[in-house]
């Protein structure tokens, strides 16, 4: 029978057990919530079978459980597969990333041995005194803070800071490097170096009795006795402007040092170089001997500033 609005619907309950026939009526409210209640018994077993399904799966031998099970199993270790794999790729680009500036801090640091070697022994120091190359000493107790884990993200920042502060270092030694090579090539141009090796000083810078004369006279350089053919080195770098014969210091060398500072080497027995060569402090130039205005066999060494004689004591160690 169709229930329409307002209508009820009759339900006549007939038993052997009953002495006459009962009759219940319904209407549209109550057969709405008996529909309603029997959807919800409806879902209710069908969530508990499925959650007994999947509850005993490993108990229950049915194919199609089965299937569903592995499926689920197969999916969530593909999300773990996959969510380790970029883990795995993250740590390579970072550990790849640090390699090179790890890279980049030893060479670095092996030109920063390099350089602090070279002003070491520029500044005078020995190379027992600094000992690069090797792991410094350092120590201490036990803190009683507690330690604390260096997580990925500190050790990339720790390690940027180090590379500028390597950086920062580098230039500064290389700036210290060129002024020390600047002030080390200008030393070279300086006549520290006494021309002779183991001649003995005969005659100062000064006031003199003339050896010709007997006269008191000014002597506009030192005089170092030696065997005739003795080296003749030169006491610093520089240019040779004369290499010729004088009608008093017979052969005669002149090495122009720069800034206005000239060196001569007189009464030579030989010459070995000539003008316009370019020498180097120590190397040789001539031979001692007597020649020009000469009582024997000696070297008349000079230094010259702008044309003036100077004292060759405000630049050599002189023996005695």
């Amino acid at each position: 029978m169709n229930v329409r609005r307002g209508e009820t619907m009759n339900v006549i309950l007939v038993s052997e057990k009953l002495a006459r026939a009962k009759t219940f009526t319904l209407g549209l409210p109550q057969l709405f919530l008996m529909g309603l209640g029997f959807v919800l018994t409806v879902l209710m077993l069908g969530a508990m079978l499925h959650y007994t399904a999947l509850r005993f799966a490993g108990d229950i031998k049915l194919p199609y459980v089965e299937s569903i099970v592995l499926a689920a199993q197969k999916r969530q270790f593909a999300l773990q597969q996959e969510q380790h794999e970029k883990a795995q790729a993250y740590l390579r680009e970072n550990l790849s990333a640090m390699a090179v500036k790890l890279g980049e801090m030893q060479a670095q640091l092996l030109r920063l041995d390099t350089v602090g070697e070279r002003l070491a022994k520029l500044a005078g120091f020995k190379p027992q005194d600094l000992m690069f190359g090797e792991r410094p000493g350092r120590g201490g107790a036990v803190s009683t803070l507690p330690s604390q884990d260096l997580s990925l993200g500190d050790f990339t920042e720790q390690l940027e800071l180090l590379t500028r502060q390597v950086d920062d270092r580098s230039d500064k030694l290389g700036i210290l490097d060129s002024l020390f090579a600047v002030d080390s090539a200008k030393k070279k141009l300086i006549p520290t170096m006494l021309p002779v090796e183991g001649g003995w000083y005969s005659s100062n810078y000064g006031w003199r009795i003339d050896p010709f004369t007997g006269q008191r006279a000014f002597h506009e350089g030192i005089d170092v006795m030696a065997e005739t053919g003795t080296p003749i080195y030169a006491a610093a770098g520089g240019v040779v402007i004369f290499s010729g014969t004088h009608p008093q210091y017979g052969k005669m060398i002149e090495i122009d040092h720069g800034n206005g500072l000239i060196t001569r080497y007189a009464h030579a027995s030989k010459r070995l170089v000539k003008v316009g060569d370019l020498v180097v402090r120590g190397v040789q130039i001539g031979k001692v001997g007597k020649t020009g205005r000469a009582t024997g066999s000696h070297l008349h060494f000079e230094v010259r500033r702008r044309g003036a004689s100077v004292n060759p004591k405000r630049f050599l160690r002189l023996p005695g």
